[in-house]
């Protein structure tokens, strides 16, 4: 098995923030979980998650565990081969960060693919009879609910909820875990600068892994 070489993290004031952050790998579970086998830039981006507020690391991890082979099966979609750059050749699995924008992109989604089942069959149903119908309080009560409650059950049953992405690489039949990425690809080029800088020197395999992707 490759193992990440050890590299040294320094905060902006010149701190060194090596120490703190393995001890933090460690504390959210991520060392035990894929040892030697994940990138100090991801646990840069789970810590700076945690202190921002904007991301637990634990739904991170969770994730990671699935991909492993442990816990229960995921709710998100599966992990594909990222196919264009400049994150070709690597992987990308779903992890939901929270916040209303993970919430409206998922529902979003599902009202293009599913629209409204509800309303639509309360308009069938209306045809069928011959009848003048018109929507009342309790139909939009119904109809929200619909939009918002089923809609997102309807997405997690079918394991198609979307959300942010883990990146990682599959070399030797493992997977080594590098980064956090948007799922809208606005800093994707930074981040391979990142990976370029940062994780081919945790992980030498990756660098031929990218040039031939």
């Amino acid at each position: 098995m490759t193992e990440a070489k050890i590299v040294t993290v320094t905060a902006a004031n010149g701190q060194d923030m090596t120490a703190d952050l393995e001890n933090f790998a460690r504390f959210i579970g991520l060392d035990q979980t894929a040892p030697g086998r994940y990138s100090m830039l991801l646990v840069l981006g789970l810590f700076s998650g945690l202190q921002s507020g904007f991301l637990h690391p634990a739904k991170v991890i969770d994730e990671i565990k699935l991909l492993e082979g442990k816990g229960t099966p995921s709710r998100l979609k599966p992990p594909i081969q990222n196919k264009y750059p400049p994150l070709k050749g690597l992987w990308h699995k779903h992890y939901l960060a929270g916040g209303l924008r993970g919430m409206a992109q998922n529902l979003r989604n599902g009202l293009i693919k599913d629209g409204l089942p509800w309303l639509d069959q309360l308009v069938q149903d209306a045809e069928r009879s011959g009848e003048e119908r018109y929507i009342t309080e309790e139909h939009v009560k119904m109809i929200v609910k619909d939009a918002v409650h089923d809609n997102w059950l309807r997405r997690a049953s079918a394991a198609e909820l979307t959300g942010e992405w883990i990146i990682f690489a599959r070399h030797d039949d493992r997977n080594y875990y590098l980064a956090l990425a948007s799922h809208d690809q606005s800093g994707h080029d930074m981040l391979r600068n990142q990976i370029d800088a940062l994780c081919c020197h945790e992980f030498p395999f990756l660098k031929e892994l990218l040039d031939h992707a």
